[in-house]
């Protein structure tokens, strides 16, 4: 029978830095799904945006803020697959076109880029594609438009006759409704094509819109006001609907499994939700120096060599010379307020002390949505802090570059969520295939592959899960960071480097073991994506375009990639 043919739809796909079509995890993760698919060599296409100006470029302004600034970007190495398809949004026929990236490009599967900034196209429809995340809710909408009816659209206008759609999060969910118009409104025949995964227990991160507004948007590929109320709400909820229109969705993490199917669980006619853990790709993130390393000594070496690339980059970029003996410990991640940048200066006085006597340096980095006023007063509050304080540094434009570096040259890599809000993060286990230890909130995949005394250290005390005021539950984390900083991590660390070569392989092998892409993508296909296209759904679709020749439809095909 073979494996199912899956068209994977995201918003956002990070598959080099030449490419800016990302702005943080979410992006991350689904590139090390094309990554692997490519290497695996699976059945699968991914569809995305062709970003015009990417999500945007960060960099500090002459009065030492943050500036977001926005440049168009223009690429020479993408495939023209002349595929021009037209959606209606807003009351405009908007064109789109669609480029393909290579699998001899990235070594991914083969991507297809969707862009309607092109002439023939009014100067608000060519906006759609310009900015990721726009903060326009209408062009917000007209994107998840364009990307779902679009998305599907173009596959099948190049001939590929997919098995599963695979919606990335509810940005994709206009997929199942083009889906659902084609087969003439039965619902069943889209549940058995769709599958949905959810990555986020946080409200900003389950999309809601007015019901009317998204009709106006095309959302619903011509589906009546009154079924998309059923589906999803007045107040329509994106993953409400996904839940209701797919076959089986998924959680990103074996706690989040749990968070999130209590969370959704009043949701009637839902599908069922498992949880496969989230993974990066090894041959794209881990440095072959580590994967070298055969003794500890070599492992101390490689560190200490990466760590000086880092921290030459450090002083070109940020004017400040770290010490490759210090102790380095890292927040690199998106600048949202759950995710707590701030939380160890909560006693500036006791982190000071450990700045000051050289015990520990400090890196931050991480990107916030343009619109997000808290996200960016966040980021400029520690980037002052970093002017006053010794051995602080903060550095923009964190990007995939930049997230190597970063991972490479780190000791520790930090992470603060409130617990159970991170479904899962990703940045730790790709920091840990290059030996930096994961020093986290006990939340996400950190549950799963961060164990004290093993390969890391885990931020875990008596009543973790009760209901206490915010602020008494950010201070008890702190408390319990600084108590495992100070009397677990740097002595060890300055007094036992045997122990500490130790933990790094054994982080390293625990990445490799559990946390590589390749991993995740064969559970994909073994839990969600076989079970859905071995039914009904099996059968070939019937579509209006019509399965006419193309010379791209042997996308599929793997015959002529090393």
């Amino acid at each position: 029978m073979g494996l199912p043919k899956v068209a994977y739809l995201s918003m956002e796909i990070a598959m080099d830095q030449s490419l800016c079509t990302y702005s943080g995890g979410l992006g991350f993760l689904a590139g090390s799904h094309m990554q692997s698919a490519g290497y695996l060599q699976m059945p699968m296409v991914g569809v995305t945006m062709l970003w015009s100006y990417g999500y945007y470029d960060q960099r500090i302004d002459h009065e030492g803020n943050v500036e977001v600034a926005y440049i168009r970007k223009h690429y020479d190495f993408l495939t023209d697959l002349n595929v021009e398809v037209e959606v209606e949004t807003f009351g405009e026929k908007v064109k789109v076109k669609a480029y393909r990236v290579e699998p001899s490009l990235f070594g991914t599967c083969p991507v297809y880029l969707l862009t309607t900034d092109f002439e023939g196209n009014s100067e608000w429809a060519r906006k759609i594609s310009h900015r990721l995340y726009d903060g326009d809710e209408k062009i917000r909408i007209a994107q998840e438009t364009v990307l779902g009816i679009a998305g599907v659209r173009v596959l099948q206008a190049c001939g590929l006759d997919f098995d599963v759609v695979h919606m990335n999060e509810g940005h994709a969910l206009p997929a199942a409704f083009e889906l659902l118009r084609q087969y003439n409104g039965d619902m069943n025949a889209v549940k058995q094509k769709t599958v949905f995964t959810t990555h986020t227990p946080v409200a900003a991160g389950n999309e809601v819109h007015w019901v009317d507004t998204l009709m106006e948007g095309g959302f619903f590929a011509g589906c009546s006001r009154e079924r998309a109320i059923e589906l999803g709400g007045e107040n329509f909820s994106l993953t409400v609907a996904a839940l209701r229109m797919s076959r089986i969705a998924n959680a990103v993490s074996q706690l989040h499994g749990l968070v999130a199917n209590k969370m959704w669980e009043w949701v009637e006619g839902r599908c069922p939700i498992r949880a496969i853990t989230n993974a990066v790709n090894l041959h794209y993130w881990q440095d072959e120096r580590m994967k070298n390393a055969k003794t500890f000594d070599d492992l101390l070496d490689a560190k200490y060599e990466m760590k000086q690339e880092l921290f030459k980059y450090i002083a070109d970029t940020a004017g400040k010379r770290f010490d490759p003996n210090v102790l380095t410990i890292t927040w690199a991640r998106r600048f949202a307020d759950y995710k707590r940048a701030w939380l160890i200066f909560m006693d500036k006085k006791r982190i000071t002390k450990l700045l000051n006597e050289n015990k520990v340096q400090l890196i931050f980095a991480g990107k916030f949505h343009p619109d997000d006023v808290m996200g960016r007063e966040m980021f400029n509050k520690i980037l002052n802090m970093s002017h006053e304080l010794k051995n602080v540094v903060v550095l923009p434009g964190y990007e995939l570059e930049l997230s190597g570096r970063l991972k490479r040259g780190s000791d520790i890599w930090f992470n603060t969520p409130l617990r159970p809000l991170e479904a899962s993060g990703t940045s730790g286990m790709s920091a840990n295939m290059n030996g930096a230890l994961h020093f986290s909130i006990y939340d996400g995949w950190a549950v799963e592959g961060t164990f004290p005394g093993i390969n890391g250290y885990t931020v875990e005390y008596p009543g973790l899960d009760d209901e206490i005021p915010w602020e008494e539950r950010h201070w008890k984390d702190h408390d319990c960071i600084m108590n495992i900083l100070e009397n677990q991590i740097i002595p060890t660390y300055y007094h036992n480097k045997l122990e500490w070569a130790r933990l790094m392989r054994q982080a390293i092998r625990t990445s490799e073991a559990y946390f590589n892409s390749d991993r995740m993508v064969i559970e994909y296909y073994n839990r969600i994506y076989k079970p859905i296209a071995h039914g009904e759904a099996s059968k070939e679709m019937t579509h209006e375009i019509g399965q006419v020749q193309h010379p791209n439809q042997d996308a599929w095909n793997y015959s002529n990639i090393k």
